[in-house]
């Protein structure tokens, strides 16, 4: 009778944990639950950018073993540059990778497998305008890759009544009446769920 005692209390201690760690290991993470979570969405057309280059923009140019050919140059005001063996060559609006391609593509005329590299040495191109409800709107140099979000918090950050969902700003492309525009939401931003993205020169950002 006492070994029969011993064994129901052992069922029903076992029943007891089982029942406890069950919901537990339901709600664990990796469970069946959680299988249909849905990732974050990033915000649309919100991707993160290369600097471009522009006039003023002072650039170091080294080719690999060939001191003769790598230059300290500046961007002209006409978006050029020029070089030894290439002469003139077009370097605003493109990345800093786009015109080491490009050159290292030019002086392959002249050297077997050029190794180009392009070093912005200081970034003076870029002028952009902040307007609308921010506290302190109006022309921003910017010297150097700056981010919507970094030249926000330099324009003093968003006034009180500020539209911070839907922060616009127009680019130029290339023509007087063609102007391209990108949204930009900052709680996208903050949440995670967005990265912001590199400005350029002429950018006007507009906060409602």
């Amino acid at each position: 009778m006492k070994h029969r005692f011993i064994a129901t209390s052992l069922a029903a201690a076992v029943t007891a944990l089982f029942c406890t760690l069950a919901p537990l290991a339901a709600a664990a993470p990796g469970a069946g639950a959680n299988d249909d979570k849905k990732p974050l969405k990033p915000a649309p057309g919100l991707v993160d950018e290369e600097y471009h280059l522009g006039p003023g923009d002072k650039l170091r140019i080294e080719v690999y073993k060939d001191p003769q050919l790598s230059q300290s140059v500046q961007v002209r005001p006409d978006g050029k540059i020029t070089l030894p063996l290439i002469g003139d060559l077009e370097a605003s609006t493109r990345t800093p990778i786009e015109l080491r391609d490009t050159i290292a593509t030019s002086l392959k005329e002249y050297i077997t497998n050029p190794t180009v590299t392009v070093i912005v040495v200081e970034a003076l191109a870029s002028q952009v305008y902040v307007m609308g409800e921010v506290t302190n709107p109006g022309t921003m140099q910017l010297h150097g890759p700056t981010t919507i979000l970094q030249a926000l918090a330099m324009a003093g950050g968003f006034k009180e009544f500020a539209n911070t969902k839907d922060v616009r700003v127009l680019r130029p492309k290339g023509g007087a009446n063609n102007v391209e525009t990108l949204r930009f939401n900052y709680k996208d931003v903050i949440n995670g769920d967005a990265k912001p993205f590199y400005l350029r020169s002429g950018d006007t950002v507009i906060v409602p």
